[in-house]
């Protein structure tokens, strides 16, 4: 720790700038990622009838478990198959991956094509971390 605190009041422009470039990066991951909303939330929107959940997890994944009245569209089909979406025009659709580290880019993809469009934080592995139930068929 000793040598940590030298570094940094001896090297104070390139500590500050290391900060600074990891503020900003961590700003542009933010907006590049877009709203997100918590598991519970997603449940609250289904309940209410607002939203929809798109699986983009593999076909395999999927069967495994996914939440109740989810669709499934792959990751690498959702741009060939982003039409299915057009009878959600009126619901938050929410985009539930494994982990949550790939619906940031389906999300923009699909927003950019005019939906509203929300990703899961930290997607099926946080769905059920939270002990909230998966469907099997």
């Amino acid at each position: 720790m000793e040598h940590f605190i030298f570094f940094v009041t001896k090297h104070w422009m390139l500590s500050g700038t290391f900060v600074a470039l990891l503020i900003g990066l961590w700003m542009v991951e933010r907006v590049r990622a877009g709203n997100s909303l918590s598991p519970q939330q997603v449940v609250l929107l289904l309940n209410r009838d607002e939203a929809v959940v798109i699986d983009i997890r593999d076909k395999k994944d999927f069967a495994e478990g996914h939440v109740k009245g989810a669709y499934h569209i792959p990751m690498a089909k959702v741009a060939e198959r982003a039409s299915e979406l057009d009878r959600f025009k009126g619901k938050t659709i929410v985009i539930a991956d494994k982990m949550g580290q790939h619906a940031s880019s389906v999300t923009k993809q699909l927003r950019e094509k005019g939906y509203d469009v929300v990703r899961m934080n930290g997607g099926i592995a946080e769905w059920q971390a939270q002990n909230l139930p998966l469907a099997k068929k």
